[in-house]
Parts: structure tokens; sequence; C-alpha cells
């Protein structure tokens, strides 16, 4: 399979490197294309009203200064110029478990492929430190070998989340939702002016409320979790108090 590998922390991060060496050691034709730094947290965005730089580094191999986005964008419309069966994004140095989805760049350079028309995964490893690299590097090639990604329809994403533990230590796979977690000391000031101040966004690591089905009850009973993901954000279950709003402000029509 020729498989795009990408994603937000960097080009020369071990968690990509690692997943390129066992795709690579399975025979698969491997194009990497990643931000020429740390780009952690980008979320969607795009690089606009600038010139975007591409830097060729080594065979199939390019870093780009721009957003994990970026990087999908011009890998799939300019520099591969192949059909791509595969897109990967990862693995990433920490959960991209509940909320985490909507700031990733990780999640949102695989999005990014999805909305282009290419099968997508997010691949990321519990941990911000000591990551088992290898843990989610060997089951990402093993669910290629088993036909995961022929699953994945039009518009949607896997997004595969470990534990970061041992491979013989991995009880399984479980099937979940997005999970909810609480940040603490979100916001760490780090000087003060009589005009304003300066401050981080960081804190404390986020306490992860395990409830029954999702993604971090999952992580934290020694499984993998995957998690598809659409990009309809709409919420069905708000139209009937909406509608019934409308209806009695006389707003549904105006003339």
């Amino acid at each position: 399979m020729r498989i795009l590998l990408t994603n937000d922390d960097g080009i020369q991060a071990m968690g990509l490197r690692t997943m390129a060496d066992e795709l690579r050691a399975k025979g698969h034709d491997i194009w990497i294309v990643a931000p020429d730094r740390q780009r952690s947290a980008s979320s969607h965005s795009i690089s606009l009203h600038r010139d975007i730089c591409v830097k060729q580094i080594a065979e199939q191999e390019y870093s780009v200064d721009g957003t994990p986005v970026d990087c999908v964008v011009v890998a799939l419309q300019k520099i591969i110029g192949k059909q791509i069966d595969l897109v990967i994004s990862g693995v990433n140095a920490g959960q991209n478990m509940g909320e985490d989805i909507l700031y990733s760049g990780t999640v949102a350079a695989a999005t990014e492929a999805a909305l282009l028309g290419y099968k997508a995964i997010a691949a990321s490893i519990c941990s911000y430190r000591d990551q088992l690299y290898q843990t989610s590097a060997h089951w990402i090639a093993r669910f290629i070998d088993l036909g995961l990604h022929h699953l994945i329809k039009n518009l949607e994403v896997y997004n595969i989340n470990f534990p970061n533990i041992p491979l013989e230590d991995i009880k399984g796979m479980r099937l979940t939702h997005t999970g909810h977690r609480r940040y603490y000391n979100f916001i760490k000031i780090t000087s003060e002016q009589e005009d304003g101040f300066c401050y981080q966004i960081g804190g404390d690591e986020p306490v992860w409320e395990t409830a029954k089905g999702t993604d971090a009850e999952a992580i934290a009973d020694g499984y993998m979790s995957i998690t598809p993901l659409g990009f309809d954000l709409t919420r069905g279950e708000a139209f009937p108090a909406i509608l019934e709003w409308l209806e009695d402000k006389q707003l549904l029509k105006l003339n």
C-alpha cells in the first residue's frame, strides 16, 4: 500500500519515525510530509497570506513550514502525484480523546485527508512522557494487515488511542464514544506588567471522567480505543426545543 504519514509533533518526532519504520518493514510504500517543527494544538488551521515553504529532507520525505493541515493539502495535491491508499496521522505524543479532538493537529490532519476523499486514521499514545511507540506502531500495522482501513467510509476518520503499556499487556480493543476531561490550572501567568501580563496555556495534566463506553474508560482499563469520527456537528436532539421556541415567537414564517 502507498501510505502518507503526517503528524503535528514535527517530522523528526519519534512517534512518526517508529510508525514509518514499522510500515516500511511490512513492505508499504511510505511518504512522509510533516511540519518542520512542533505544531501541537494547531487544530484545523491553515496558513493564509504567506508563502509556505517545503523542503525535501530524504527520499519521499518532506518538511513543511506550516500546520498539519497544510502538510496534508500539499502532500495530496502537489508532492506525491500518485494515488494514496491511506493517510495516517501520528503516532501523537499524548492522547487525543474527548474534547482533545477539537484542538488536535493530529486529528485535523486526518480530517483534512478525509475531506479530500482519502481514508484516514489518527493515532495517539496516551502519555506525555516515556512513550512506548512500538506498541502503537505494531498495532496500526496489524490493523492494516487485517483490513481495518477498508471499513472507513467517505468523510470518516478512525481515531485510535493506545494506552502507554508494553505490547504484551494490551487487553484488547474497544469501540468507544468520546469522553470528557477536566483541566486544572489551565492558565499559567509567566510575567506581569502595569498594563498587562503574559501567560501560557497548558496547566496540569487533565483528569478524565471514565464514563462507561468512552475512550477514556478504555484506556484506563488497558484497552485500545477506536472512535469513528464524522463531520456533522448538528445536535439533532436540540431541534424540538428550538422549533417550539421558533413557533412560539412566530419566527418560522415572517411574510
